[in-house]
């Protein structure tokens, strides 16, 4: 499940990987709330699988699954929550600190007049600027890249807005969190050391709320273990044996 929200095939490569071990969907997600994701999920899995199924998401993809598992347990026998986005408001404040903190002051400005597009009811063509902004942010977010590694990603301005909107909500009330009282599948938390989403954001709440949690931390690793030249390697060795 892609992360974003509204960043679809960001997770092509992982899937390919991934279907030397066994079947692998990869559902995206186009709807413009999180009801309506997890009713898009919900459909795909019971028209194409078997279940329960192993749910892995990434980034948001790791919120919304998370979701998924708590209002539909029967349909998940293991959660994957791969560099998931802090789950307490507290964890998530430094975040742009820290990635700006990484680029130069040329590549600040910038992000800045993005953001200011973004924000201009009248701007044309957001779906452009956000992608820019993406690729920028991906470099703050990344430890030792490989070069050229990312396949193509359908960016969509208007999925973004509406349900992050949502999930900051979500989370701010302690309502996400509440959710892992819900689910009932062992849950597994990957993250890298270097991802500006910090770690602690993920660990110490799930740690509160999930009965069975296991976390583990990769070393030299930003947001997207599968592009890291470090940690992409021990990344799919813990992965796949994870959905053995």
């Amino acid at each position: 499940m892609h992360g974003g929200p509204g960043a679809a095939g960001e997770l092509t490569l992982v899937a390919k990987e991934l279907a030397s071990v066994g079947g692998v969907l990869e559902p995206l997600q186009t709807a413009d709330s999180i009801d309506g994701q997890i009713e898009e999920l919900r459909g795909a899995l019971e028209r194409a699988t078997d279940l329960p199924v192993s749910l892995i998401g990434f980034s948001w993809g790791a919120m919304l699954a998370f979701i998924f598992a708590s209002r539909f347990p029967a349909h998940v026998k293991k959660l994957i929550l791969l560099s998931g986005g802090a789950f307490e408001e507290k964890y998530a404040e430094g975040i742009m600190t820290t990635r700006l903190g990484r680029l130069t002051e040329g590549e600040k400005t910038e992000i800045n007049a993005l953001i200011d597009i973004l924000g201009e009811p009248a701007a044309r063509d957001k779906d452009s600027t956000l992608a820019r902004l993406g690729r920028m942010m991906s470099k703050a977010d990344a430890y030792h890249p490989l070069p050229g590694g990312e396949e193509f990603v359908e960016v969509r301005y208007d999925i973004y807005q509406s349900v992050w909107r949502e999930a900051q909500e979500l989370r701010r009330s302690g309502r996400l969190l509440d959710l892992g009282r819900e689910i009932r599948c062992p849950v597994v938390a990957i993250h890298g050391d270097h991802d500006p989403h910090p770690f602690d954001g993920v660990k110490i709440p799930l740690s509160r709320v999930l009965k069975d949690f296991r976390f583990i931390l990769l070393e030299r690793c930003g947001h997207r273990p599968w592009l890291e030249q470090e940690a992409r390697e021990s990344f799919y060795k813990i992965l796949k044996n994870e959905l053995i």
